[in-house]
């Protein structure tokens, strides 16, 4: 698809602001993990990474539709992180049952990252209001166990979070926490092999965030070196994820372990929506145009542009199909495949 195809798409206004499919989705604590078809799959409950995300959907649709969404929805989405933080272990919990049962006690670094970055947009978002103060009471009270991450991923979905807190409202040194986490996250793509540049044994999922955080992190604290470190893993990354015809995403069966071929199949649109958001912030850091084209051949990804010449997402609806296989599509809409193109739509339309 073409850059102007996917402009063409994005000016009409039933697109963007598609909510149709997360009404489907929605549960009376939040949005379900996974759905069968289009039919939400209450077995599977709620989980504290979907809910993040939501609220960043939620917060984003607000902003540029007030009239078509409603402030019950970010209070909702705002008690769900509250409730899922348990100040016993300082982390927040992920898996929840249908019935609002807490299914883990300690939730996973990423649920605690997304959770992160999530407040942080709140805070910027939504600052002044009741909702960012306590968005910030919470990043206050989440963050000195998220300093104590190690794996890069989560680390920077935090320090996405991190950024984002509005300086005057620091949340209990969210600069600092910013900036240290940077430098680990830098330093792991420095310590790297120079033929395998990249901070992991094997490259799996969202992968762009961590090119994002490197890239929003530099440009945030005056710190062209880590705009570079970013730069270079999103060249590398998308070395291999643009092949000259089209966006492919690393496939989840299989990934793309170190000294072996990588996977192409089963594709996923988070796969999809993380470059789109990385390419982004390098083209509004650097105003090199091939960033844009990124962006707009992994947006196109989602609309048909893709190895099977199939669109994976559905944007009269708003949903958004979980995954593109060797033979097929997956006709699942869940929350995360459909938060995914969402959040695109959003970032697309801002990136003009």
């Amino acid at each position: 698809m073409t850059v102007t195809a996917c402009a063409s798409l994005l000016e009409h206004p039933g697109v963007a602001a598609s909510r149709r499919h997360l009404g489907r989705l929605m549960g009376p604590l939040g949005i379900y993990q996974h759905a069968t078809g289009m039919i939400p799959a209450l077995e599977h409950g709620y989980c504290t990474d979907d809910n993040a995300r939501l609220l960043i959907v939620d917060l984003r649709h607000h902003l540029r539709w007030p009239a078509r969404t409603r402030i019950l929805d970010l209070e909702r989405d705002m008690t769900f992180l509250e409730d899922a933080w348990d100040p016993g272990t300082g982390w927040f919990r992920n898996l929840r049952s249908a019935d609002g049962t807490w299914l883990d006690r300690v939730g996973t670094p990423d649920s605690h990252g997304r959770a992160l970055q999530a407040l942080g947009w709140t805070s910027a978002l939504a600052r002044g209001s009741r909702l960012a103060t306590r968005a910030l009471d919470l990043i206050g009270r989440a963050t000195p166990v998220a300093r104590t991450i190690e794996e890069p991923r989560p680390l920077a979905y935090a320090t996405l979070g991190w950024l984002l807190v509005p300086p005057a409202d620091d949340a209990k040194d969210a600069l600092a926490a910013t900036q240290a986490a940077a430098e680990r996250l830098a330093d792991a793509v420095d310590t790297a092999d120079p033929g395998w540049p990249w901070p992991e044994d094997v490259v799996t999922y969202d992968n762009g965030v961590l090119a994002q955080a490197l890239i929003e992190a530099g440009a945030a604290l005056g710190r062209p070196d880590l705009v570079d470190h970013g730069l270079r893993a999103l060249d590398w990354l998308l070395t291999t994820e643009l092949d000259g015809r089209h966006f492919r995403p690393i496939g989840n069966h299989g990934w793309w372990p170190r000294g072996s071929a990588a996977a192409f199949f089963d594709q996923q649109p988070v796969e999809a929506a993380s470059v789109i958001e990385a390419a982004a912030a390098a083209y509004r850091v650097t105003s090199d145009p091939r960033w844009g084209s990124a962006a707009t051949a992994a947006f196109a990804w989602f609309l048909g542009d893709n190895d099977a010449g199939t669109s994976i997402a559905d944007p009269p609806d708003g949903s958004c199909r979980d995954g593109l296989g060797e033979s097929s599509v997956n006709p699942n809409r869940g929350a995360e495949s459909t938060l995914a193109w969402l959040m695109s739509v959003e970032t697309m339309a801002a990136l003009g």
